[in-house]
C-alpha cells in the first residue's frame, strides 16, 4: 500500500478543488468553507485570496484569470487575485451552495450545489456558457462531487457522494450528459473529488477513508494511496510534466491527525490530463 507525502502545512479547514495551471504559478486550492483561494508559492508557504463567504470550485478562464463559483454565484477575474465581477447570481435559496465544479470540453463552467444540512435530492449541477446562458443538467443529488470529463470527450466520471459510488455518463460534442450508469461501489469511504489519467484511470479522494483510491478504465481497484488525515477531499494532477498527484484534506471532524487541512503530494506513475478551461 503507497503513502503520500505531506506537502504542506494545515493551512485550510475544509481544502477542496486542487487545480494545477502553470501560468498562475503551479497549485491552487480552495479552503471552501473559509472563502479562500490558496496558493502554494515557490518558497513553499501558502498564500490566500479572499473571495467570498464560500469559495467552491474554479478553473483557468483561456483568456486569462479564471472563473470561480461562491457561494451561490458565478463569478470572474480577469487576473488572479484582482477584483471580481459577476456573471451570475445562480443558487436564489438560502439553505443551498455550490460545492464542486469544473470545466466541459466546450468551455462550459459547470458547478453542483448542496443543501447546508445535506437535504437528500435537493442539489442540482448548474453550467454557464462563455455567452453567459445558464441552464440546468442534473438534478436530485444530494452532496454533488468530483465531475469530469475524458480526454476525448465522450464520458464523464460522476459522484453524488451519499450513493457510494462513481457513475459514468456519455457525453457528445454538444456536451450533453446522458446514460448514467455506475462505474464502481466505492468501499472504504465515500466518494468525494476525482480526476483522471491519460490511461483511462480514476483516481477518487475518500471522504472519511483516509486515502485515494485508484481504478483502471476497467473498474479494478488497482491501488491505494493512504493519507495522514482521515477526510481526504479531491486530487489533481500538476507538476510540468502533470506527472504528481496533488491531494487536499479536511480539518473538519478530524481530531486526530494534526496535518488535517494540508495538501499532499504522491508519485503515481501515470500523468494526468491538464486542467478544464473556461472560454468566457
Amino acid at each position: 500500500m503507497a503513502r503520500a507525502e505531506q506537502l504542506t502545512g494545515p493551512d485550510a479547514h475544509h481544502g477542496e478543488g486542487p487545480v494545477w495551471w502553470p501560468e498562475w504559478g503551479g497549485l491552487r486550492w480552495v479552503d471552501m468553507l473559509e472563502g479562500a483561494i490558496l496558493h502554494l508559492d515557490a518558497d513553499g508557504s501558502v498564500s490566500r485570496w479572499q473571495v467570498g463567504k464560500v469559495a467552491a470550485a474554479f478553473r483557468p478562464r483561456r483568456q486569462g484569470g479564471l472563473v470561480i463559483a461562491t457561494e451561490r454565484d458565478f463569478v470572474v477575474a480577469d487576473a488572479v487575485g484582482g477584483p471580481l465581477r459577476t456573471l451570475a447570481t445562480v443558487v436564489t435559496d438560502p439553505a443551498l451552495r455550490f460545492n464542486d465544479g469544473t470545466c466541459d470540453p466546450a468551455g462550459r463552467f459547470l458547478c453542483g450545489t448542496m443543501a447546508y444540512d445535506e437535504t437528500p435530492g435537493a442539489g442540482s449541477i448548474h453550467r454557464i456558457a462563455p455567452d453567459g446562458t445558464l441552464d440546468v443538467v442534473l438534478t436530485g443529488a444530494t452532496v454533488s462531487n468530483g465531475l469530469e470529463w475524458t480526454g476525448d470527450g465522450t464520458r464523464a466520471f460522476y459522484n453524488d457522494t451519499p450513493t457510494g459510488r462513481i457513475d459514468v455518463f456519455d457525453s457528445d460534442a454538444a456536451g450533453g450528459l446522458t446514460g448514467r450508469r455506475p462505474f464502481v461501489t466505492v468501499e472504504g469511504g465515500s466518494p468525494d473529488g476525482l480526476t483522471l489519467d491519460t490511461e483511462g484511470g480514476v483516481w477518487v479522494a475518500l471522504w472519511g477513508g483516509g486515502a485515494v483510491h485508484h481504478y483502471d478504465a476497467d473498474g479494478a481497484l488497482v491501488e491505494v494511496v493512504e493519507v495522514d488525515a482521515t477526510n481526504v477531499t479531491a486530487c489533481t494532477f500538476g507538476g510540468d510534466a502533470l506527472d504528481e498527484l496533488f491531494i487536499t484534506t479536511s480539518a473538519e471532524g478530524d481530531d486526530e491527525h494534526a496535518a488535517a487541512g494540508a495538501v499532499f503530494r504522491y508519485a503515481p506513475g501515470v500523468r494526468g490530463l491538464p486542467a478544464a478551461t473556461f472560454a468566457g
